[in-house]
């Protein structure tokens, strides 16, 4: 597949292939709050002073899967203008090549699990750099981790609109890192590729069948699972041989390798 364009079409509308999604230098993650609050279950015969304590906690902790160690990660992005309390908050693969020593701080996130995950990442990690909320949505880039957490300066700018009046500097509520490009992938992997794989996956037990890219989609900072390669090698082989089936048992662990193993292949 070709390189989408980096110009939305006049009259576009934004992308309806996938929720819109607050991320870093994009759109609020409000929805997400709302889903955590809706998903969030006190232990049973709680007061209401002990359900707020619970709830605190519980956002502050990011749940059990903030407790799972990850080595590699999906973040998203909006290539294309926005403006967002009369700031444009368009960040695409290119501008972050147009950085100097092609790093930036990845801000702007306001979403509790999704701020914990940046707290998780560590120094030499890799991340997909995935474009958001337009036309085309897809993996386009790897960027890597070269500054892990530290407080986030947006939430203490009241002209940034990710401003937090209720975040303090002695004890911050949110968390940003570095990151810088690694390399473009082989080809764009579009949304639309990585779905297809994921329903059939659903099916078989494939390795993309719980990815958070469709399960919670709306988080900006998806971690991502990688077992031993061994998908990477034999994905390919299969599909030389004519293979559309999976007929094997794969590794409970191997999104991130699945995923990287699209680049060696043509588009469908």
């Amino acid at each position: 597949m070709p390189w989408p364009s980096r110009k939305r079409d006049k009259g576009a509308v934004a992308d309806k292939k996938e929720p819109d999604a607050k991320i870093a230098k994009t759109e609020e993650e409000t929805s997400d709050k709302e889903e955590d609050e809706k998903s969030a279950k006190p232990p049973a015969g709680s007061s209401k002073s002990g359900w707020k304590n619970w709830k605190k906690k519980e956002s502050e902790s990011g749940g059990e899967e903030s407790k799972i160690t990850y080595c590699h990660w999906l973040l998203k992005s909006e290539p294309e203008s926005r403006l967002e309390k009369g700031v444009d908050v368009k960040f695409s693969v290119d501008d972050l090549k147009a950085q100097p020593n092609q790093t930036t701080c990845w801000d702007g996130v306001r979403n509790y699990q999704a701020r914990n995950f940046l707290r998780s990442m560590k120094l030499g990690q890799q991340a997909f750099f995935y474009h958001s909320n337009c036309k085309e949505p897809g993996i386009v880039a790897i960027v890597k981790i070269v500054k892990e957490a530290y407080p986030d300066h947006t939430q203490f700018d009241q002209k940034d609109p990710h401003y937090d009046s209720t975040s303090r500097k002695e004890n911050p509520k949110w968390s940003m890192v570095d990151v810088q490009f690694v390399r473009m992938t082989k080809r764009f992997i579009p949304l639309s590729e990585i779905k297809t794989h994921h329903l059939a996956h659903k099916a078989d037990g494939g390795p993309l069948k719980d990815m958070m890219l469709f399960t919670r989609q709306r988080l900006s900072i998806q971690p991502l699972t990688q077992g031993k390669n061994l998908l990477g090698l034999l994905i390919p082989s299969l599909r030389e041989a004519g293979s559309v089936t999976y007929s094997f048992s794969f590794p409970p662990t191997e999104e991130f390798d699945f995923v990287l193993s699209l680049e060696e292949e043509k588009p469908h």
